[in-house]
């Protein structure tokens, strides 16, 4: 965020200079982006909710170690006082401006409620469905930050989804209702995506849409890893060309500033690692490895002037598909170097292809803006 502020602050400078705006205005526009900006996590926020984090920790396992010298009514009352101090301690922190320790204090009322459930559990010896009780503790969580209005707390709701979700795919937790595939995540990773707008949590929707990633990856190594892998190929190469022939259209849904293409990439290759993991060995292998590497200059080449993390990926993702080439087929030294001359005509084609398009889709643009 800081870098942005300087940024802003310089490009606000030569709007001034150009009078595209009045100093009354640039000097608006530097002082909202300064408030963001104070308002925004920086690195004092981080330590002090690590700090208040540590601080829960230490006295949740305090409780747990000394747990057989409390009285049961006793400890009872230690659970819903860490629950009830915690938000409303949260509040009062939130009230007085201290907004990192206040989402802290939130978030270690979350955990002892989930802590709580385990304890009593134990205690009055009951054993139940522990996928219910990660549920349970996901929705309790879910509704504080709809409550609260709290970005932090909806990420821990989606972060306990998450922990729910691997323990069923995984298979270690222990349920009544023998699902074999968890396919409540979809609509409560729905949920958690609207309670984000709400909450104002980019993170959230961030680490939801890797999720969904992550669920469909299991589903193809679950099943039919070709077929699963090519329709998500497909959907996510759908959505990096809405969202790069929309752009602000898409993220006025999403609300990821702008770095839907980021995800769409990370899915493609995923996607197409499946792909090429089904066919390693045979011919279809060499073709998917040319689409894959086709996919990535395209979005290289689309998206990479936008996005610095999506240049990142591209490139990490070229080196490691060059490897991945070379490593399957160095038995035939001559059939990898084909394999690169062919990848490079065809990238070669691609790349004056898209030049041409984006040429006369900014010569349309200008005649437009003339008009």
């Amino acid at each position: 965020m800081a870098r942005y502020v300087v940024r802003l602050r310089q490009d606000v400078e030569r709007w001034t200079k150009a009078g595209l705006i009045d100093r009354l205005t640039a000097a608006k526009l530097v002082a909202d982006a300064e408030r963001r900006d104070r308002n925004s996590f920086g690195s004092g926020t981080v330590l002090a909710m690590m700090a208040t984090l540590l601080l829960g920790a230490a006295i949740l396992i305090f409780v747990a170690a000394n747990w057989e010298a409390f009285p049961r009514l006793l400890r009872v009352a230690v659970l819903f006082a860490l629950i009830i101090g915690g938000y409303v301690g949260g509040a009062v922190l939130k009230s007085r401006d201290h907004d990192a320790f206040g989402e802290a204090a939130w978030i270690v009322a979350a955990a002892a409620f989930g802590a709580s459930m385990a304890l009593i559990g134990q205690m009055y010896h009951m054993s139940g469905d522990e996928s219910a009780a990660m549920l349970t503790w996901c929705a309790a969580t879910a509704v504080a930050a709809l409550v609260l209005r709290s970005g932090p707390l909806t990420v821990a709701a989606v972060g306990i989804a998450d922990a729910w979700l691997a323990g069923s795919l995984l298979g270690g937790l222990r349920t009544l209702s023998n699902l074999e595939t968890p396919l409540l995540f979809l609509p409560i990773a729905a949920a958690l995506f609207a309670i984000s707008y709400w909450t104002r949590s980019q993170a959230a929707r961030h680490l939801i849409l890797l999720s969904l990633v992550a669920y469909v990856t299991w589903l193809a190594a679950d099943g039919d890893a070709f077929e699963v892998g090519f329709l998500m190929a497909c959907v996510s190469a759908g959505i990096f060309a809405v969202a790069h022939i929309a752009p602000r259209e898409t993220d006025n849904i999403v609300r990821i500033n702008g770095r839907l293409p980021l995800h769409a990439l990370i899915a493609f290759l995923v996607a197409m690692a499946l792909i090429q993991v089904e066919l390693e060995g045979g011919p279809g292998f060499i073709i998917a490895a040319a689409v894959t590497l086709a996919g990535i200059v395209a979005a290289l080449l689309l998206q990479g002037p936008q996005s610095r993390g999506l240049r990142g990926l591209a490139y990490l993702a070229f080196a490691i598909e060059l490897c991945l080439i070379y490593g399957i087929t160095m038995g035939t030294m001559l059939g990898t170097a084909g394999f690169f001359l062919f990848a490079a005509v065809l990238l070669g084609i691609l790349a004056a292809l898209i030049i041409r398009l984006e040429g006369r889709m900014g010569r349309s643009q200008a005649e437009r803006s003339g008009a």
